[in-house]
């Protein structure tokens, strides 16, 4: 469960500490949660991640939240902490020792009633879901964003925003594929063809900020997006 992408941020290391022990730590048990796991090296979000969302869930008040990627339950923690007294997070996981811990640390934290975690492949999950969304994190299997993507974007109200997590794979995404290790190869090619769609689409906004291994924002400008088109023009171009 060691958390690599903690230790491979795109900034320079001196604003990634100025970034991490300068900004407002959490307080009370979720501050206490932050840190153990930052000493164990579990894969959460980084500290810079944390301010960053909780600056943006302030200002879009979101009512029903959407994760995929629970691991031990910190964001999901975090997120319901902006989702007010009639909001809900929904998170999604199949790994069973993440499940167990993510659970623990609801019930640690008083928040059984406002999060539910489906266990499951998400691709599986993803279909059965109705929505609408304010606000989807997507951070699970790299490699599989761009096959979870229109899923997210169905349930995604209209100007609700999809925020994704770890793509700049500490900085080599723009790499050559052949001087990527090879057993990275099919992400870095994945998270390339995800950046390509979502940063070209036309029914799409979407920006990226370097904090951590890299997030992308994303809002839709319609209500249904259309990949057809999209993918017309691809081979077109090829």
């Amino acid at each position: 469960m060691q958390n690599e992408m903690m230790h491979r941020p795109v900034v320079k290391k001196e604003l990634v500490a100025y970034m991490r022990q300068r900004q407002k730590p959490l307080t009370g048990e979720l501050g206490k949660l932050e840190g153990e796991a930052n000493r164990r090296g579990v894969p959460v979000i980084p500290h810079e991640t944390v301010v960053f969302m909780e600056f943006l869930l302030g200002q879009l008040q979101p009512q029903h939240v959407l994760e995929i990627g629970a691991a031990i339950g910190f964001s999901a923690s975090l997120m319901a902490q902006f989702v007010g007294e009639n909001g809900h997070v929904t998170t999604i996981d199949r790994y069973d020792v993440m499940i167990k811990e993510a659970k623990a640390n609801f019930s640690r934290l008083g928040l059984e009633d406002k999060v539910t975690l489906l266990e499951g492949q998400a691709a599986d999950i993803l279909p059965t879901l109705t929505g609408p969304y304010d606000f989807i994190f997507m951070d699970s299997a790299k490699s599989k964003y761009i096959e979870f993507l229109p899923e997210c974007l169905r349930v995604l109200r209209k100007g609700g925003v999809l925020m994704v997590d770890d793509i700049f794979q500490g900085g080599t995404i723009l790499d050559a594929t052949e001087d990527i290790p090879r057993k990275n190869r099919a992400i870095h090619r994945k998270l390339n063809a995800f950046l390509d769609l979502v940063m070209s689409h036309p029914q799409l906004t979407s920006t990226l900020v370097p904090l951590g291994d890299g997030l992308i924002l994303i809002t839709k400008d319609v209500e249904e997006v259309s990949f057809e088109e999209q993918a017309e023009t691809t081979e077109q171009s090829e």
